[in-house]
């Protein structure tokens, strides 16, 4: 007998039972990220991402033996940000026909353009048969608050198969990745590329450093006051240029450097002793995730250097399998970064609607599987003979 419920805080399920399932080792899913966003006011109704998570119990109320078998992200949305699976055509086609496309329900890590697992469950239970619970009754929360869909962003291959299984229509994406092949250092790398790309990386990294630019990498446990202050500073002006503030605020990174810090670190771009430029980055046991940047002003080359190269160099000495770099951006690929399909899955409860975004989707796949395909053939590395 499985039960399942809404809640409107993830400190309703706590640490040790959402960690429990989830893991920490994504720590985009993990409770200390999600509770942090949450706790600083990045993800509440006032800022359209209002939480709702899933929760699955095995048994009755009354049953002693009673458990939580399954968790999943789950937000109540009012608009589309932070969300980099765009839909915000499909809101516009709603709003000439004279309908509502907010609210809608979106399961994700929220403004965090990154794979992984999204419905986490005990290896005891079926995880269909959870997901279709869920989705059941998902489809009466949307009738009783007249939302519009459910949008689950960035699952894993297996889980947008299942969630297509179950009537959840997939829709493919292309983000640009940068895979570690056993380089024993960054020259090694750069000795599998063609000698044109190899001579641009290494003017680009010598431009830099004839500034007389310096990095340091800093723990997340050992980064200071001041340094998250001035890269607090340096992430609002990258939002600031397009005419806008960033989504998250300094208390949330003040958050995540008290309760994960083992998961994160900062890079430096130092002149002398000022920091002129910052990165933060996340980890775990196999990947890097470059996440959030900003500088001081606009220097040549010296985001190809804090964002790219340093983060591979901290791959290669750190032996980490991949580095994922975040969301588009078709000038990763002369350094390296090889293009990878990316999924989402999406439930439109108005008929009529649903048959033409499906169509949509249908009709956008080949276009991202050329896509990827043509990106491919603009790699750097050299052609086997």
């Amino acid at each position: 007998m499985l039960e399942l419920k809404f809640v409107d805080s993830i400190a309703s399920i706590g640490e040790q039972h959402w960690n429990g399932l989830a893991g920490t080792e994504n720590p985009f899913t993990r409770y200390e990220f999600l509770w942090a966003l949450e706790k600083t006011g990045c993800t509440t109704v006032k800022t359209g991402w209002a939480p709702h998570h899933a929760a699955v119990y095995s048994g009755s109320k009354d049953d002693k033996s009673r458990q939580l078998v399954a968790v999943m992200p789950l937000y109540q949305k009012t608009n589309s940000y932070g969300e980099y699976v765009f839909d915000w055509s499909w809101a516009s086609a709603y709003q000439n026909y004279g309908l509502n496309y907010y609210p809608k329900f979106v399961s994700a890590a929220p403004f965090t353009p990154s794979h992984g697992t999204r419905l986490f469950t005990d290896e005891s239970e079926v995880r269909n048969d959870i997901a279709k619970l869920i989705f059941d009754g998902l489809k009466k929360k949307a009738e009783s608050i007249e939302a519009s869909s459910w949008h689950i962003l960035f699952p894993t291959e297996e889980e947008n198969q299942l969630f297509d299984g179950i009537g959840i229509p997939s829709r493919t994406g292309c983000q640009f990745h940068w895979f570690n092949r056993g380089y024993a250092s960054f020259e090694d790398f750069l000795a599998t590329l063609n000698s044109r790309k190899r001579k641009n990386i290494r003017r680009e990294r010598q431009k830099v450093a004839e500034r007389g630019t310096r990095f340091e990498t800093i723990a997340g446990a050992s980064i200071t006051v001041e340094q998250w202050d001035t890269f607090y500073q340096f992430y609002q002006s990258t939002y600031m240029m397009r005419g806008m503030e960033g989504y998250l605020s300094q208390e949330f990174f003040a958050e995540l450097a008290r309760n994960m810090p083992e998961q994160l670190f900062m890079i430096v771009a130092l002149d002398g002793d000022k920091m002129i430029a910052a990165a933060l980055f996340f980890r775990n046991n196999e990947k890097l995730f470059g996440r959030y940047w900003g500088s001081a002003r606009d220097y040549q080359f010296l985001h190809f250097e804090t964002c790219y190269y340093q983060g591979q160099e901290y791959c290669i000495q750190h032996k980490l399998q991949s580095f994922d770099s975040g969301a588009q951006g078709e000038h990763k690929i002369q350094r390296g970064f090889e293009p990878i399909i990316t999924y989402s899955n999406h439930w439109i409860a108005n008929e009529g609607f649903a048959q033409a975004i499906n169509n949509f989707l249908d009709e956008e796949r080949p276009h991202i599987e050329r896509y990827q395909t043509e990106a491919s053939s603009l790699l750097p590395f050299k052609k086997e003979s």
